[in-house]
């Protein structure tokens, strides 16, 4: 029996495995059940046959690195190991276990229930993307089950985080974890006939307006902190228009410009009051950076922009704060590594399969960035995602199977 072959007569199993996945709700944050979940996948990658073990986080690097309210919830890393007899190159996949929080408004099921209706399975998580963990673990059955040996020595890791920031995660994993890849797959950001060869980075920064409190009835008495950050809001235009100018040709075809974000979160001061002239007023940016641009440049000039902005605002006085950062990358796709994965997507699914880059951002820049390695982005995908009646379907599914199966036995690097 071939791995494919395997995989048509075993759908079911995915179906089950990923529902009992679905139903270890690894909410982060604050991150629940993170012990339970990555038990239970270090015991999958062991039954496929792996070499598996799981990474805890030092508590002192967690109590450091997350906010008081998480240090009761520890964080932990799976890696597994698949040999392959005389390879000298290794493939590495990566996914992420955690999911973002459910909300309410769920019309199959509730949202970890798994339900699996009209050959779609619901569930928060399905789609991104414990759907690519269950993927792969059939894949790897598949080949044990078939005595297919993969061409390259398989290193696996499922990791925390990715929802908040991926630093106790797969930022964790490339620096302390002892892993050797040659090529990676972050097995989403690239679905269908599309492989993800790349990802916008970003820098989110948060403002913080400075005024002067007063009595709502004497506003003059004051400095209104909210009127100086409309008035900065404002000024931002002519920030956005410079950015429109640049662009970025996809392989897709796509034409790709950086973008800024303005206000995802914005609150007042403390002690605001309807009659009160606020005193301090926030907002957050959110400047998605195009591969080839910088992080650090990004922030540099929107840094710069801003204090001018506010220095032609009467008593406008502010200060710039970074919350986070994530760094754009792409590998051309011309690479043997992206030319391999085309011919496996064309063979399972049909078609030609096509390269893009994707707005958003993943775990990919952690290899591919930071490790410098051919590094792409596949999985089922799903629709939904962090929204109600998140789903995957069951297709799909079986497909990626399929597809990281033909690679690893096909693909010698």
């Amino acid at each position: 029996m071939t791995p494919a072959a395997y995989l048509d007569a075993h759908a079911g199993d995915l179906t089950a495995l990923l529902r009992r996945l679905v139903r270890l709700p690894t909410v982060n944050p604050p991150g629940e059940h993170y012990a339970a979940i990555t038990a239970q996948l270090v015991r999958e990658l062991r039954a496929a046959g792996l070499v598996a073990q799981r990474l805890p986080i030092p508590p002192a690097l967690l109590r450091r690195r997350l906010p008081r309210e998480q240090h009761a919830f520890p964080r932990y890393n799976v890696l597994g190991r698949l040999a392959a007899p005389g390879a000298a190159k290794t493939l590495h996949f990566n996914a992420h276990y955690d999911v973002v929080p459910a909300g309410g408004g769920w019309r199959h099921g509730s949202a970890f229930s798994g339900t699996v209706a009209d050959g779609w399975i619901y569930g928060r998580g399905t789609a991104d993307m414990k759907g690519s963990i269950a993927s792969l673990l059939l894949a790897l059955r598949a080949l044990r089950a078939s005595g297919a040996a993969p061409r390259m020595n398989v290193e696996v890791s499922f990791t925390a985080d990715e929802e908040t920031n991926s630093a106790l995660g797969a930022g964790w994993l490339v620096e302390h974890a002892p892993i050797a890849p040659d090529y990676a797959i972050v097995m989403e950001g690239g679905e269908g006939n599309t492989i993800c060869c790349g990802h916008n980075g970003v820098v989110w920064l948060n403002v913080t307006v400075h005024g002067r409190a007063a009595h709502g009835s004497l506003p003059e008495l004051g400095i209104n902190a909210l009127e100086k950050m409309s008035a900065l809001v404002l000024a931002l235009e002519a920030h956005k228009r410079v950015l429109a100018r640049r662009t970025l040709a996809s392989p897709d075809g796509r034409t790709m410009r950086p973008t800024l974000n303005i206000g995802g979160m914005f609150a007042p001061g403390p002690g605001g009051k309807i009659n009160t002239v606020p005193a301090l007023a926030s907002f957050s940016i959110d400047r998605r950076v195009l591969p080839g641009e910088t992080v650090a440049g990004a922030e540099r000039e929107l840094r710069a922009f801003l204090r001018a902005a506010a220095r032609k605002i009467p008593r406008c006085r502010i200060t710039v704060e970074k919350v986070s950062e994530n760094h754009p990358c792409f590998t051309p796709p011309t690479h043997p590594f992206f030319s391999a994965m085309a011919g496996c997507v064309a063979k399972v699914r049909g078609g030609r399969a096509k390269f893009g880059i994707s707005t958003g951002f993943n775990d990919m820049h952690f290899f591919a960035y930071h490790r410098k390695i051919p590094t792409l982005g596949y999985g089922p995908g799903g629709e939904h995602e962090h929204g109600a009646d998140e789903r995957a379907n069951i297709k799909e599914l079986i497909r990626s199977a399929k597809i990281y199966a033909e690679l690893m036995t096909t693909f010698t690097g």
